[in-house]
């Protein structure tokens, strides 16, 4: 059995009184693609920050590739992660936010050659070259020199992924990454993702409404509520024979709503 690139370990987590995590524990394996689905505000996207050390953990652990993520070793015990430990950690995992957040007054190109300039040293000639590689596979090479403003939602977006994948991330989170998006551009992003699933053995995390695009591109999906795991399962069992009546409702009403599984 190959070891997990990522363990949950009784993780909670409140914002106030709320407590949004509660004693959550899973693991990831090495090149899986997990989906995290179920109501808004069942813990998902929270996962998602914490992992990419944007959210504190209240209690609990989280390990990413053998190395606790929050805590470091000092004198043989574990004690709470120093920014230099939190940085390092970083480099291993890369995310999408709904919003693209990119550079407005920078090129295409320069939003994505940016941060492996800046934070890994990267000689500019070897970033643009990496970019526009990077670019070509997401189907925006010849927008390099346009500016955000230039560019549709679904293009931004396909910018956004290829500025997170320049730094060569171990980890790629996806944090609803077409709900900001035109119904007609969506397909464009999905496209984007299908790709990154079907040609990289890069461990991805996808939050997404979107359940015709879970079941197709997860190896398991998890359904959260409550912020906790209800059920845990590959996509055609969690969707065509889930076994928790949660999961039942939450699939039924998604149904209804107009969404095909």
């Amino acid at each position: 059995m190959t070891d997990p690139i990522i363990r949950i370990e009784g993780v909670s987590k409140s914002f106030g009184n709320f407590e949004v995590l509660k004693d959550l524990s899973f693991t990831v394996a090495p090149g899986e693609k997990l989906a995290l689905i179920g109501p808004s505000g069942s813990g998902k996207t929270t996962i998602l920050r914490i992992l990419m050390t944007l959210e504190e953990i209240n209690g609990g652990g989280i390990f990413v590739d053998d190395e606790p993520l929050w805590h470091m070793p000092k004198n043989g015990a574990l004690v709470k992660a120093d920014e230099a430990h939190l940085h390092k950690m970083r480099a291993k995992i890369g995310m999408v936010f709904q919003l693209f957040n990119l550079f407005p007054h920078k090129t295409v190109l320069e939003n994505v050659t940016l941060a492996p300039m800046l934070t890994k040293g990267t000689p500019k000639a070897e970033a643009n070259a990496l970019a526009m590689d990077l670019l070509a596979m997401v189907g925006m090479a010849d927008k390099a020199s346009q500016k955000p403003a230039e560019l549709s939602g679904g293009q931004k977006q396909r910018v956004a992924i290829a500025r997170a994948l320049a730094l060569r991330p171990k980890i790629m989170l996806f944090d609803e990454v077409t709900s900001a998006l035109d119904p007609e551009l969506v397909e464009e992003v999905l496209n984007v993702l299908r790709k990154l699933a079907d040609e990289t053995d890069m461990t991805m995390l996808l939050v997404t409404h979107e359940m015709n695009f879970a079941h197709d591109f997860s190896d398991r999906v998890l359904f959260f509520d409550g912020g906790r795991i209800v059920e845990s399962g590959p996509p055609d069992q969690i969707f065509t024979n889930p076994q928790e009546e949660r999961t039942q409702t939450f699939l039924r009403k998604i149904v209804a709503a107009g969404q095909r599984i």
